[in-house]
């Protein structure tokens, strides 16, 4: 064993290390990436070389084991009841996920964004989705996509079923909101003249004229608090006005049901149709970001991980559990509790994942669709970027089932 790194140019070959991490050694692993940083060379090379695993790399202070179950989709399945649902702003699926869980038929989607679009086809071809190619999949031309709800889905008026609709966030967001000042006149007017603001009246708009037995309007919670509730009131005199039932705005945390993430998200539920709705129980205990991230043997899907520089690599195999790396602005996540909450970005990119609680590197796609509780075979299509995205601003469909459930139970 060798005490120093020695490049095999030193033995006529060419500039690459020749070291072994096999003891295990801390500080030969920063001696290791310290040479790879000041010879420009990749840790990937490096390890090639060395003939050693992908993520030979460990963090200084080790986290602790967690143990217990990875609770699946498939723990919240319940038999078909052939109630329809319809999933308007469906981005890759994850509400539509839970609904068909808990035994409702899926009728149609419609997603605006190409890679969303080709992630639904992909998954569940015998779907109907209205996006593109065929179709816009565009909300805010609400008499299109009326027409085409109509004809290419059959969905006519008094819908016997569920409209399900999460208009894009980030008007209402706290992250989008933090661009202005809190006494300045874009931060109270965002929700309205934002254009995404907009989509949810469109969505009402579609509601009042299809009367779904019953609807679900899905966001966060910043919702209930940009121009100053404001828009969410409008929204439930409307739909009050037109004949609907509308329950008091919950905020729920997909951490206490069953989801190893923290995740606030607002539901606002109608129906036309009497029933009690009961939102759903939480869960005794709280799932463990660590049990999600036990892969096991690949191959897994969507599962390429980022090649860190070596740089970046020492910095976060320095980091405590939970502490954050304040250049790269991402954090290790502590095993024992749930992740901190995956975020999404915009559709062009922009989001990022936290760091593994046990190996000094970014998330997986993968790990992060874990995290989600989307199943394993769920595949994500497009560029990687765009992947993390359709992850990050997707409901958990374990979440969504236990709110479809409790939809089933109250009116169907």
């Amino acid at each position: 064993m060798q005490s120093s790194i020695e490049t095999t140019e030193q033995r006529g070959m060419d500039q690459r290390p020749l070291f072994d991490l096999a003891d295990g050694e801390f500080q030969k692993q920063v001696d290791l990436l310290t040479w790879c940083r000041t010879n420009n060379v990749a840790p990937e090379d490096a390890l090639d070389d060395l003939e050693a695993a992908p993520s030979p790399f460990r963090y200084e202070i080790e986290a602790p084991e967690v143990h217990g179950d990875y609770p699946t989709l498939d723990d919240f399945r319940h038999p078909a009841n052939d109630v329809p649902v319809v999933s308007l702003f469906s981005g890759c699926g994850g509400l539509d996920l839970g609904f068909e869980a808990a035994g409702f038929r899926h009728v149609c989607a419609a997603e605006i964004h190409p890679v969303f679009v080709e992630t639904l086809r992909s998954n569940r071809p015998s779907w109907t989705v209205l996006g593109p190619p065929s179709h816009a999949g565009d909300v805010s031309d609400t008499e299109g996509m009326a027409v085409a709800l109509t004809e290419m889905a059959d969905v006519a008026g008094d819908f016997p079923g569920v409209f399900v609709g999460g208009p894009p966030c980030q008007p209402f967001s706290i992250a989008a909101n933090q661009r202005f000042r809190k006494d300045g006149a874009n931060f109270k007017r965002t929700g309205f003249d934002h254009r995404n603001g907009n989509l949810l009246f469109d969505y009402v708009e579609l509601i009042e004229l299809f009367r779904p037995a019953v609807f679900v309007v899905e966001n966060v919670p910043g919702l209930l608090d940009i121009d100053s509730g404001e828009q969410l009131s409008i929204v439930i005199d409307r739909l009050r006005s037109s004949g609907y039932s509308v329950n008091d705005p919950m905020i729920l945390n997909a951490r206490n049901f069953a989801v190893p993430q923290q995740r606030l998200r607002l539901f606002l539920v109608g129906s036309r149709v009497g029933g009690n709705f009961t939102k759903p129980a939480p869960s005794e205990t709280q799932v463990p970001c660590g049990v999600a991230l036990r892969l096991g043997e690949g191959p897994h899907l969507n599962h390429e991980t980022r090649m860190h520089k070596a740089e970046s690599l020492l910095r976060y195999a320095k980091l405590r559990v939970g502490e954050r790396d304040q250049l790269g602005r991402v954090d290790r996540l502590d095993p024992t509790i749930p992740a901190k909450t995956i975020i999404a970005g915009g559709t062009k990119g922009g989001g990022r994942s936290h760091l593994h609680p046990y190996i000094p590197r970014t998330l997986s796609v993968r790990e992060s669709a874990r995290l989600q509780t989307f199943p394993d075979s769920y595949r994500f299509t497009g560029p990687t970027a765009r992947q993390f995205t359709q992850v990050g601003n997707a409901v958990p469909p374990v979440l969504a089932a236990q709110l479809a459930t409790a939809i089933r139970v109250a009116y169907f």
